[in-house]
């Protein structure tokens, strides 16, 4: 098994646990890895538990990982931090990362405070009840809806910090304005610092709506990123954004907007509000029809 090791926050470690395609060939899976783990001496002086690859994440789903740590919580009952699917490209594409159901992590890890998910293939997150929960990640090419409806219906009392990358259609993705536009308003999460809607094509929509939604007076940080904004999106931010003194910090890296628009967004620092506009990308006009592309940073 190969494994990452590193400190952070002092005594507060982190540990990646992953297979490499060898030790895949040789008989490790996701149903090997939840024991291999255990074995380790270092990992009862862990803090951030991480999966990497599995070793098939293309093929098998993460599920017995998942069902391991339901099934031995008590061993778990010192991480703090969870991740599971942390892998890039050549890896497993992030389309083809095979997840599972979750639905019985929330009562078997009281203590969790940050979750992140990479991978919406078989995800599941079932009824979410968590008092703890402080951080929650989803990485995706495209979230699907019962994903998004159990987030929405979430009882997350403390949750800080969401981000949740929306993606596409042709991988998952079945919403659009109106659907973040309700989950906007029917989810509660009262001490909500960090709102993240990232990574789609309906960017712009979707400023528009976090900028009308209950969120905009109370977040710290508005994180866009990743995705088609352009200069409409970027105008109504400059326009409003001044008038939330709550505001410290506004994400939107990967766009397409013009420098122009980049440069007037940059002043928010005048209003104290940190601004990352990097990553400038150009939009694609097909040379068959004409059509104009602009594509978010992740998707298969």
């Amino acid at each position: 098994m190969s494994v990452n090791f590193i400190l952070t926050e002092g005594k507060k470690k982190s540990k990646t646990y992953e297979y490499d395609y060898d030790e895949y060939g040789d008989g490790k899976s996701a149903s090997t890895m939840v024991e291999e783990i255990l074995a380790d001496p270092e990992f009862a002086g862990l803090k951030e538990l991480v999966i990497g690859d599995w070793g098939s994440a293309w093929d098998e789903e993460c599920q017995p990982i998942i069902d391991g740590i339901v099934e031995h919580a008590d061993l778990f009952s010192h991480i703090e931090r969870l991740f599971i699917g942390d892998m890039d490209y050549e890896s497993c594409e992030v389309s083809w990362i095979m997840q599972g159901d979750y639905s019985k992590l929330w009562a078997a890890m009281p203590q969790l405070k940050a979750l992140t998910i990479k991978g919406s293939m078989e995800l599941t997150l079932g009824k979410i009840s968590h008092e703890n929960l402080e951080e929650l990640t989803i990485i995706c090419g495209g979230l699907p809806e019962d994903v998004l409806q159990s987030i929405q219906e979430a009882h997350l009392p403390n949750l800080k910090k969401l981000l949740l990358y929306l993606g596409v259609e042709e991988y998952g993705f079945d919403g659009d304005p109106d659907r973040i536009q309700t989950f906007l308003e029917e989810s509660d999460f009262p001490n909500l610092e960090y709102l993240g809607l990232t990574d789609s094509e309906i960017q712009d929509e979707l400023a528009e709506i976090v900028l009308d939604s209950k969120y905009i007076k109370q977040i710290k940080t508005l994180d866009l990123s990743m995705g088609s904004l352009t200069d409409q999106g970027g105008a109504l931010l400059l326009e409003k954004l001044p008038s939330y003194p709550n505001i410290e910090a506004l994400d939107v890296h990967y766009h397409y907007m013009s420098s122009e628009m980049v440069n007037k967004l940059e002043e928010l620092n005048r209003w104290h509000i940190a601004v990352d506009a990097s990553e400038q990308e150009e939009a694609y006009t097909s040379s068959f029809d004409g059509e104009i592309y602009r594509m978010p940073m992740l998707t298969e």
